[in-house]
């Protein structure tokens, strides 16, 4: 069933939607097509070095949760993000996450100034 003609409460469109992008591999399609206009399936398998078929199953995943769309001209086959926001969601994941980073990294800093605990103790 498409996702357009489900009935269901926000929070779960929005929770479908972030399974569609938990995938490492998804995320860096969606990087790519951030940092282009548009980036050809070529370009697309080139640089995520994954298989035609890998990649292709990976697109369609994206197409159904309407982050990207494609155009075909000849033989090749060009995507692109349906969205600008998309973009701008990368790039607040990205800050989140390096907000996260560094929270850690004060904690693992705080964890190593503590004295040691026994003998031989790291």
């Amino acid at each position: 069933m498409s996702i357009d003609h489900q009935r269901l409460p926000l929070y779960e469109v929005k929770a479908n939607l972030f399974k569609g992008l938990a995938h490492p591999f998804r995320i860096r399609v969606l990087e790519l097509l951030s940092a282009a206009p548009e980036v050809s399936v070529a370009v697309l398998q080139h640089d995520t070095g994954l298989e035609a078929s890998h990649l292709s199953q990976h697109l369609t995943v994206l197409r159904r949760h309407r982050l990207v769309e494609s155009e075909r001209r000849g033989s090749h086959v060009y995507y692109r993000l349906t969205d600008p926001a998309v973009a701008e969601l990368l790039a607040t994941a990205r800050a989140l996450l390096l907000v996260l980073l560094e929270h850690d990294g004060a904690m693992l800093d705080d964890a190593r100034a503590l004295p040691a605990i026994g003998p031989g103790s790291r």
